[in-house]
């Protein structure tokens, strides 16, 4: 496997980017029942149930986005839930962060918010204070509780050292000695997770929950329902993955129907043709003139400003134009970045892969990424020839048919793929041109539920928490418990972004 292949898996790893929460009334939304023990007690400590928490700084601080106040605490579980405690390593216990923000109000509601991170990969006390603004109306009454999945940020997280990781599959074998004397790698999947967030709501005195999961996470939220349906009020599923999805299988089938699409609006727009033509044969052309010679030249870093040497190739491109797609706003810029790139001109994409591809990157190269897939997924994925000719091709699920032999990995659970079933309040939200999780899939979800609803937006792609309205409808929807009494109409504001014509923009 070569070194740029490392992207490639990174890539494969993330099935959302990043990659967008404790009281409500028990029941459907009446108000009545027993309110949640929670104790201020001294102004430094936060008592919930059993948990004694103290203040703390979410966030990372390297991230460029503000940290946020948050009570913490190290919550003890099981490594493996199956073994005898105090049998090492089986019988190995390992901590996890947790970490809660308060509500606004003075009295809030006793149901609490989970935010469940996406990835595979994503630490919710790093990744939230960058979506906390989407949680600002549900945090006006409801505390929000944060747990850090294990094997990621402060949960004994399964992370390689830089240059190991440049060494792709040597380097996975160099990762794993190192792991061996703290962590047992197989036992850091979706299904383990699960029972380490019903022994933390245990622990706060077994309230229900309002999950919210975002692309990975919505797996979480859907595993979880389906194995404590008793612990769960309502869930929200923003950019939802089925549970028989092979996470990585359909990226590049997913892609290429999101940039043929922008092509082609491309294509219908007088302007936008004149500038560029065809943008997909653009971008093909560029990708062939990288295949056959990539480019390099010296920029600064953007996080340190020193003077680097960067290059680009065509796996490269392929990630910086996938990452792209995820957000209308930078999807936008892809014709005139990839425009200047046919010029000669790769300052921009050099920078920008930096940027978009880079912290994404270093978010999800972790071990655990490759415990849930190898897990889950790996015996599932298959090269497809059909694929072959797209712009992400096969090498992604390449590179994860050649590291899970490697990686010490579990069985997947009898049932695992079955879907989410049931009267539970589900609300799924879906970009009309997500190129990770299309709105397919949220439908498919939602046809075996008899409380779900699609709310499908208009010209967005991955992520929607903080889209438009939807902060105010997640509020009304885990107010009320039922997706069918909310009124979406606000949705209709959202459309398709103008594509850049030059640095100025679209056309006026």
């Amino acid at each position: 496997m070569k070194s740029r292949t490392r992207h490639l898996l990174l890539l494969a790893l993330l099935v959302a980017a990043f990659g967008w929460q404790l009281w409500h009334r028990l029941g459907s939304g009446t108000g009545h029942g027993q309110w949640l023990a929670l104790s201020a007690g001294a102004p430094d400590v936060l008592q919930v149930g059993s948990l004694k928490l103290e203040p703390c700084n979410i966030g990372r601080r390297e991230s460029g986005v503000a940290t946020l106040r948050a009570y913490c605490t190290a919550f003890a579980v099981p490594e493996d839930w199956a073994a005898p405690v105090g049998q090492l390593p089986e019988g190995r216990q390992i901590r996890l962060k947790v970490a809660m923000v308060r509500a606004s109000a003075a009295a809030a509601d006793p149901d609490p918010v989970v935010f469940l991170d996406g990835g595979p990969g994503g630490a919710a006390t790093d990744d939230f204070p960058a979506i906390a603004p989407a949680f600002e109306a549900l945090r006006r009454r409801h505390l929000l509780l944060l747990i850090d999945q294990r094997g990621t940020g402060g949960s004994n997280a399964l992370s390689c050292e830089p240059g190991q990781r440049a060494r792709a599959l040597e380097g996975l074998r160099d990762c794993l000695k190192d792991l061996t004397a703290r962590a047992a790698p197989q036992f850091y999947t979706t299904s383990a997770a699960v029972r380490d967030l019903e022994a933390v709501r245990q622990a706060l005195g077994a309230p229900r929950l309002n999950l919210i999961g975002i692309s990975y996470g919505t797996r979480v939220a859907q595993q979880y329902a389906r194995r404590y349906p008793q612990g769960v009020r309502s869930i929200v599923l923003d950019s939802a993955v089925p549970n028989d999805l092979a996470l990585g299988g359909e990226h590049a089938r997913n892609l290429e129907a999101v940039l043929r699409a922008l092509a082609l609006r491309c294509r219908r727009n007088q302007d936008c043709a004149q500038r560029y033509g065809d943008p997909y044969q653009l971008l093909q052309r560029v990708q062939a003139r990288l295949r056959a010679q990539p480019q390099s030249l010296e920029l600064r870093d953007p996080n340190t400003f020193r003077v680097q040497q960067r290059q680009i190739d065509a796996d490269g491109l392929a990630q910086l134009v996938r990452f792209y797609a995820y957000s209308p706003i930078t999807a936008a810029l892809i014709p005139y970045a990839l425009k200047e790139a046919d010029e000669g001109r790769y300052a921009a994409l050099l920078g920008q892969t930096q940027w978009v591809v880079g912290e994404v990157s270093d978010a999800m190269e972790s071990g655990m990424a490759l415990s849930v897939i190898c897990s889950e997924d790996a015996d599932l994925l298959r090269s497809r020839p059909e694929d072959a000719a797209t712009v992400l091709g096969n090498a992604l699920t390449d590179s994860l048919l050649a590291a899970c032999p490697l990686w010490p990995r579990a069985v997947r659970p009898v049932g695992f793929r079955e879907p989410l079933r049931g009267a539970i309040p589900v609300l799924l939200l879906a970009g009309e041109h997500d190129p990770v999780t299309p709105v397919r899939y949220a439908q498919a979800i939602a046809s075996h539920l008899t409380r779900a609803r699609v709310l499908t937006l208009a010209g967005q792609g991955h992520g929607l928490v903080g889209v438009g309205c939807v902060p105010r409808l997640l509020e009304q929807f885990v107010q009320s418990a039922d997706p069918a009494k909310l009124n979406a109409d606000c949705l209709q504001a959202l459309g398709e972004i103008p594509l850049f014509l030059d640095a100025n923009g679209a056309a006026p």
